[in-house]
């Protein structure tokens, strides 16, 4: 199926020289003089080797047709990591590359979204959103203000965020998968 560039997303599968490519990151450059253009990272699934091309954000690329459904997260073990389709109960293994930073973000029955290409897991779609508890962060200092200034603190999945000042250890938060960053307090 072809697309234009700029309508790209992280997590597409794209086909280019009959060879799949994960979309890693997608971004539009509109300049004030000249064409607005698409850069693209993605990694090749094959091999695994990086790899960023730029395009004309009206040029067509070929999207390759995977099938995106539902896997609940199982387990974790030296082979890589196991899933189960929602509607059959059949569990599929994705290595641990094709998963990437999103890992420390995964909880047991957590329900992602997996392409799978001819059987194989090329890319997985984390929610949006995952809720985590804060495990250590640094004392409030007197006189800070809550407006804007925010305190390095660390979570349960061993990442690390920034969060304000009012949140304290064992506070559980929310947190954006795509990067990390402080959203809320849990409403749990």
């Amino acid at each position: 199926m072809r697309v234009i560039a700029s309508s790209v997303r992280k997590g597409n599968i794209l086909e280019i020289d009959d060879k799949l490519y994960v979309v890693l990151t997608a971004e539009s450059f509109h300049p004030g003089k000249g064409t607005p253009t698409t850069q693209v990272d993605m990694r090749r699934i094959s091999d695994g080797v990086k790899t960023t091309q730029r395009y004309k954000t009206t040029e067509q690329v070929e999207r390759a047709h995977v099938e995106d459904r539902e896997y609940q997260f199982l387990y974790e073990d030296g082979e890589g990591l196991h899933f189960m389709n929602t509607e059959n109960y059949d569990q599929i293994q994705v290595p641990e590359d094709v998963v990437g930073d999103g890992k420390g973000y995964l909880q047991p029955e957590m329900k992602v979204m997996l392409s799978v290409f001819e059987g194989n897991p090329v890319a997985i779609q984390l929610p949006q959103r995952v809720t985590l508890e804060v495990m250590d962060t640094e004392p409030v200092t007197k006189g800070q203000t809550a407006s804007s200034s925010y305190k390095p603190a660390k979570l349960s999945n061993g990442g690390r965020t920034m969060v304000p000042p009012h949140v304290g250890p064992g506070t559980r938060i929310v947190v954006l998968t795509e990067d990390g960053s402080y959203v809320e307090r849990a409403k749990d």
